[in-house]
């Protein structure tokens, strides 16, 4: 110890000084006790008709090149060490054997899709750099052989299935990546029916609709947390698919859905390889357990997220990467004092993407108060939102929408009417008193309850629903910051400057503060429109749309003219930025004032009215103050 009684060696030492850190594991924490291998990432494509037709497997095979370029490379090392491989289906599942030393590749097909084997010993997964005219090879056969298909029933279940075998065989952890087209409706395992009755959404009955019809799905995702496998679901659906159902195969394995409807690969081609190569160069760890620990009074109690417990300690993760998070509820559950604090440490075991077993450390220290008032001073709302929105979802699978929604309201209202209680200075009853950092708890709590996540009704289909329910489980607290009140930001009064072209400061999301001459962009993480005003300036919409004036934009394009200005480049700009900051390549939707796609624009300004009669920012803002008024009196 030095003179100060601090050990001497604890700058050598991470974990003495910094908050989050990595050992690198020995054997007792891998799998069997030997060192894991590299993990591998899996193509699976659907090849029926629908695939065919739309130009989904042409596009795929011909940017395969440029997507496995992608592969992430770990710290310290200079390329990539990770595996590839490929199947492909439609009634059966075909392999690939991709090793370097063959002259062309070979497929081989598993006709009966009731009992999956791994047909293959070796050369199925490979390096894209010893294989890589073998791999070219086989992409510009997948599309000739199957060019001419009438195949339209597809199989689904054995397809992850034959991916997860492949993995289990080769001994490695990775990813399945599932490009799939159809509701299974083949003889095979994992059929489905299709019970598309979108009327039931919003009402008492939803829950039927967006549980899973069958435990098959589940099953298979319980099946590959067991092997370390991770599905990644790339839906391209012209009808209903049943998200709710076979994404139960992402939800248990910290997997994630995305999703194409009418896809065509002209319009949607950038966005779909944009998304490919983003998520899966972007940090990954695999095969992944996490704990979370805490000092005594504490303990973490429900855990939310793409993710399995097979006991009440351990989240197994298939994958985790940078763009999911996580929520878990700690419950205080004995005394804690001012001078002990409490500790929440979280441990994640994982395989990173050059095969090494590591462990990373992240360690809280929280203070404890005895004064109300300061807690309310330190509370975090962003958080405490995701938190509840994860928590509504949850719910929604059991119980009754309207119970859910009323007892969100009646939780801020009794988290507010406490501050007033115990914490305000007094004051007529009149007046709304809020605390500093919860003012806009009343506009978070509104956007929650109005959100497609937890209202979307018979407006919205079955699929669409599902889906942003399934990401706002993943979602970090910035990015579902933004999903419940979305950013519109105004372009027309751009001044652009060559250097780096800012975004523009984002306005209220209410009609009132929009104007007629404006351009305005909205995006949420999942949709992106641009809303253009019809007596906007003619020289902006030259310089931007390269027409004189609003009524003259092809408002069907889901891009802008590339044209050679200051304003062009500037918007240009902002867009890549906006995308750049959600993991999702959000397709642009144009939208012009008073036309058919207007309704759906205004849905997201949240603080105006609702279509369906929701509340606006304003009157729920009186709603609750009836509340706590309520409760108070």
């Amino acid at each position: 110890l030095d003179h100060t009684g601090q050990r001497m060696d604890r700058y050598e030492r991470p974990e003495l000084v910094l908050g989050t850190y990595e050992f690198v594991a020995t054997k007792d924490y891998c799998r069997n006790n030997t060192f894991p291998k590299p993990p591998a990432i899996v193509f699976l494509i659907d090849v029926s008709y629908n695939n065919i037709k739309s130009g989904l497997v042409n596009l795929l095979c011909s940017q395969m090149k440029e997507v496995v370029k992608n592969l992430p490379i770990d710290q310290g090392m200079d390329k990539s060490n990770m595996k590839v491989g490929f199947i492909t289906y439609n009634s059966t599942v075909h392999f690939y054997n991709i090793k370097g030393s063959l002259a062309a590749p070979q497929m081989m097909v598993v006709g009966d899709v009731q009992d999956m084997f791994m047909p293959l010993l070796e050369g199925f997964l490979c390096t894209p750099e010893e294989s890589e005219a073998v791999i070219d090879a086989l992409m510009q056969q997948i599309p000739q052989m199957f060019g001419d298909t009438r195949e339209t029933e597809t199989v689904l279940l054995p397809a992850i299935l034959a991916g997860l075998e492949a993995l289990k065989a080769s001994e490695c952890a990775g990813k399945l990546l599932v490009f799939h087209s159809s509701l299974p409706l083949a003889e095979a395992p994992g059929k489905l029916k299709n019970r598309d009755d979108r009327k039931l959404l919003g009402t008492e009955k939803e829950k039927t609709v967006l549980q899973p019809q069958t435990q098959a799905y589940v099953q298979l995702g319980q099946d590959c947390v067991g092997a370390g496998c991770s599905v990644d679901l790339f839906l391209f659906n012209n009808a209903y698919i049943d998200i709710a159902t076979i994404g139960q195969v992402s939800r248990l394995t910290g997997g994630e859905v995305f999703k194409y409807t009418y896809f065509q690969a002209d319009l949607d081609g950038a966005r779909l390889i944009n998304d490919i190569i983003t998520n899966i160069s972007r940090p990954i760890a695999f095969d992944s357990i996490m704990r979370v620990r805490t000092s005594t009074g504490i303990r973490p109690t429900d855990f939310y997220g793409h993710l399995y417990m097979s006991n009440t300690t351990d989240m197994e993760l298939a994958a985790i990467d940078c763009d999911k998070a996580v929520a878990l509820e700690v419950k205080y559950d004995d005394k804690l004092t001012e001078e002990d604090g409490v500790y929440i440490q979280v441990a994640l075991l994982y395989t990173s993407c050059s095969g090494q077993r590591r462990l990373r450390i992240i360690n809280l220290s929280l203070k404890t108060c005895v004064q109300m008032a300061d807690l309310y001073r330190s509370c975090d709302l962003d958080t405490l939102i995701n938190f509840f929105a994860k928590q509504s979802i949850y719910k929604l699978l059991e119980h009754n929408p309207k119970v859910i929604k009323d007892s969100l309201v009646n939780r801020a209202a009794q988290i507010l009417a406490n501050y007033r209680k115990n914490c305000a200075s007094p004051s007529s009853a009149g007046q709304l008193i809020l605390p500093d950092c919860m003012k806009l708890m009343p506009l978070y709590i509104n956007c929650l309850i109005k959100s497609d996540a937890l209202s979307g009704g018979a407006d919205m289909t079955l699929d669409d629903r599902s889906f942003v329910m399934q990401a706002m489980m993943t979602m970090d607290v910035p990015n579902s910051v933004f999903y419940f009140y979305p950013r519109l930001i105004p372009l027309h009064d751009l001044r652009p400057d060559d250097e780096n072209q800012e975004i523009p400061s984002p306005i209220r999301c209410t009609m009132e503060k929009m104007v007629d001459q404006g351009v305005y962009l909205l995006e949420n993480g999942i949709h992106m429109m641009m809303w253009i005003g019809l007596s906007v300036n003619p020289d902006f919409c030259q310089q931007v749309f390269g027409v004189p004036s609003s009524v003259q934009i092809d408002v069907d394009k889901v891009s802008l003219p590339i044209l050679d200005n200051q304003l062009s480049r500037a918007v240009h700009s902002i867009l890549k930025q906006v995308r750049t900051e959600r993991h999702r390549y959000m397709r642009l939707t144009l939208v012009r004032q008073r036309e058919k796609l207007e309704p759906i624009f205004k849905h997201f300004l949240v603080e105006d009215k609702g279509l369906d009669n929701s509340f606006s920012y304003v009157d729920f803002l009186c709603h609750m103050h009836k509340e706590i008024r309520t409760i108070l009196s």
